[in-house]
């Protein structure tokens, strides 16, 4: 293969359009420079439900077995199922086909080596991005195959691991899956559980007659939101295309923000193993670095972003970790995010407690009321970072530049960073039992950021 410029590459992953910067060859070329980077045996691969998610997979699996290792396919599943079968099958590496939560226009490819590590821009992503675009490959011994491996049993039977199914009790569960591949996740779930599901845009549907499924946006809640107050639903869920992520709403149709799951989901695991580290990232802390001291735990700092959290938590041999985004890790899960197991314990939790997820948040959200992640686009990014820090650094107790800046005060703190991928900067502002001062600080810095 000839020499080419391959521009899909990102910080964690690829991510392009399709086919004008990602398409067969590109697949094709990456797959075997994958291949031959880990020294590859064996390697899972799997495809969400784009339409042209088939072709790059057949285009990888190409790429693969040139290079001389085999390929397990998992077909059709979300990236956490690649996650899992990576480590369940002791097999060298991973490949997810996926776009996300991206327009439909684009497609993508995320990476793990052995024991489901993350392949990232720190640790060798940039090197099978020079080997593709080189198209100098060695020469295998002899050719891989192609093996037809789905895994869903195994992976059911792993999610259901995380919960006392004689716990629960019948709830009236909304569940949106935006058209995306959660749905089937969903129904291979249900003889399991005793829930009634109320399924909102539960088809899988390449086009996204809805909307490309990310919760995430204000303006895809509604249809959730609707269906939990039509049905007198005790709690809502919603993921995104490839649903490692999944985001929350409570029996009124509030938007739970992923901050507080994280400090429901950390204060589970800590109740079970006191003595366990817990990982976050430092957009919002002082809930999760509250409630690991209520229970004996230590909460652990970490860069935002899956590799970074997952590094983290493998130092630590940390039993869980969460980002404010709605990423959501766990140990036993390889160290990997799921938007499958985060549900399952939180209703779990419900059952337990008998409360709704309004008040089971509801006293957390008090104690440290918080703005959620707001962005903004801005021409000079670190300039207008620079001009908050002058502004506040000099009555700030701590500054901490482990992501961004982040600021801490007496009763008060705030987060501000640029966007890996985006002209953006993204705030995020938090109190001590302080709405009106988190609101107060927060229009002042949105205020010095638009000057």
């Amino acid at each position: 293969m000839g020499k080419i410029t391959i521009d899909c590459f990102k910080a964690y992953d690829v991510r392009g359009i399709v086919p004008e910067q990602l398409n067969e060859d590109v697949a094709e070329r990456i797959g075997r420079a994958t291949a031959q980077f880990l020294s590859a045996r064996q390697i899972v691969v799997g495809r969400d439900i784009r339409h042209t998610s088939e072709t790059l997979k057949n285009a990888l699996c190409r790429g693969i077995v040139a290079a001389g290792a085999d390929v397990l396919d998992l077909g059709e599943c979300g990236t956490e199922e690649v996650y899992f079968a990576t480590s369940d099958f002791n097999a060298d590496g991973g490949i997810m086909v996926t776009a996300s939560h991206n327009p439909i226009e684009y497609n993508g490819l995320k990476f793990v080596k052995d024991k489901s590590k993350p392949i990232s821009g720190d640790d060798g992503l940039h090197d099978i991005r020079a080997l593709a675009e080189s198209g100098e490959f060695a020469e295998p011994a002899k050719q891989g195959s192609v093996i037809s491996r789905p895994n869903e049993s195994s992976y059911v039977k792993h999610l259901l691991s995380y919960i006392d199914v004689s716990a629960l009790k019948p709830l009236k569960v909304v569940v949106n899956a935006g058209n995306g591949g959660a749905s089937k996740v969903v129904d291979l779930l249900e003889p399991h559980l005793p829930f009634e599901f109320i399924k909102v845009h539960h088809e899988i549907d390449a086009t996204f007659p809805n909307g490309i499924p990310n919760p995430l946006l204000p303006e895809n809640r509604p249809p959730t939101v609707e269906a939990i107050r039509q049905h007198n639903a005790d709690v809502g869920i919603a993921w995104d295309g490839d649903y490692d992520r999944c985001f929350f709403f409570d029996e009124h149709g509030g938007f739970v923000e992923g901050y507080y799951i994280v400090g429901l989901l950390a204060e589970q695991f800590l109740r079970r193993d006191p003595s366990s580290s817990v990982v976050h990232d430092p957009r919002l802390t002082w809930n999760t670095i509250d409630i690991a001291a209520d229970y004996g735990g230590t909460a652990v700092q970490s860069k935002t972003g899956h590799a970074f959290i997952k590094a983290v938590m493998r130092e630590r041999d940390a039993v869980y970790g969460g980002e404010m985004s709605a990423h959501h890790y766990f140990r036993d899960f390889a160290y990997c995010d799921s938007g499958m197991v985060p549900w399952l314990l939180v209703l779990e939790l419900m059952c337990r407690e008998g409360k709704g997820l309004q008040s089971l948040v509801a006293e957390r959200q008090a104690r440290f009321p918080a703005s959620g992640e707001i962005n903004r686009r801005l021409s000079d990014a670190k300039k207008a970072i620079q001009t908050v820090l002058d502004h506040y650094q000099g009555d700030a107790l701590t500054v901490d530049r482990t992501d961004g800046i982040s600021l801490e005060f007496e009763d008060w703190r705030f987060n501000l960073r640029s966007s890996n991928t985006e002209p953006l900067v993204r705030l995020n502002v938090e109190s001590r039992g302080d709405e009106a001062l988190m609101r107060e600080k927060t229009r002042a810095i949105l205020a010095l950021l638009e000057e």
